[in-house]
């Protein structure tokens, strides 16, 4: 990756201390520089605070070179203070779509998020929530009863969408995952991959009774009535990751644990 000489690196940390130990080191050894006047943003943390730099910063349409010093890291790489700036050149990318979701609650409130994740619909209380899924304007399911619904990208695939049972998907394969939480009718449905521009609408048929919500990553709307999801082409983000240890490599490599 080509930077400037000398490089501008924006670095941000979690509030976690171990993060804030290390932004404070790492912005002794190679200076700080505002994120609107970087080259890339170098993100410490776990996969959680990736996800929340993504959304910060999509409109700068920066790389964004993580380390992990927190819980989960997925989307990071390891955590090496020594060599950043030729890991940094010496970097492979994966482009990543996020997911736009434009929510309608039962107060006629409208709210749209990105999701570079998922989205995902859960039932607000201890009864199942009702669900009907469209597919392109064409009703595809009538009626799905189960715990939830999720809408996966590719690089989301292997979290909350491969812990439903859902389907991984490569980098790159122009498709989305749509998976059931917990199934009760029709039981024996386990979702489908449909292509990225598929616009997917799910309806809550019984919202007073059985109310549902919606997060798109970690932005939550409760009491909604109809969801609306597809691919968007704005916001494309660039995840950068060492050689050794891409994400097409991490994604491919989660199918064979066993």
């Amino acid at each position: 990756m080509k930077l400037s000489d000398p490089p501008n690196i924006a670095f941000v940390a979690s509030p976690v201390a171990g993060a804030q130990e290390a932004l404070q080191a790492l912005i002794s050894a190679y200076g700080q520089s505002s994120p609107e006047s970087a080259d890339v943003i170098c993100a410490l943390g776990g996969d959680g605070f990736m996800l929340s730099t993504l959304h910060r910063f999509a409109s700068l349409s920066l790389p964004v070179f993580g380390m992990k010093l927190g819980s989960v890291g997925f989307l990071m790489n390891h955590y090496r203070p020594e060599g950043l700036l030729e890991r940094l050149r010496s970097a492979e990318y994966s482009t990543l779509k996020p997911l736009e979701m434009e929510a309608l609650t039962e107060a006629g409130m409208r709210y749209r998020f990105l999701a570079y994740n998922e989205v995902s619909l859960l039932r607000q209380t201890r009864q199942a929530a009702q669900l009907e899924v469209s597919l392109n304007g064409q009703i595809r399911l009538e009626e799905l009863v189960c715990d939830g619904i999720l809408v996966a990208t590719p690089a989301g695939s292997t979290a909350y969408n491969f812990s439903a049972m859902g389907p991984i998907l490569p980098l790159g394969s122009a498709v989305i995952a749509l998976t059931p939480i917990a199934p009760f009718r029709p039981r024996r449905w386990r979702g489908a991959i449909l292509r990225a521009d598929t616009l997917v609408r799910l309806r809550v048929l019984d919202p007073y009774k059985r109310p549902v919500s919606v997060t798109a990553d970690s932005h939550e709307v409760r009491d909604v009535i109809e969801v609306n999801i597809r691919e968007g082409n704005e916001n494309t983000v660039r995840l950068l990751f060492d050689p050794e240890h891409n994400l097409d490599d991490r994604i491919l490599n989660e199918q064979f644990v066993t």
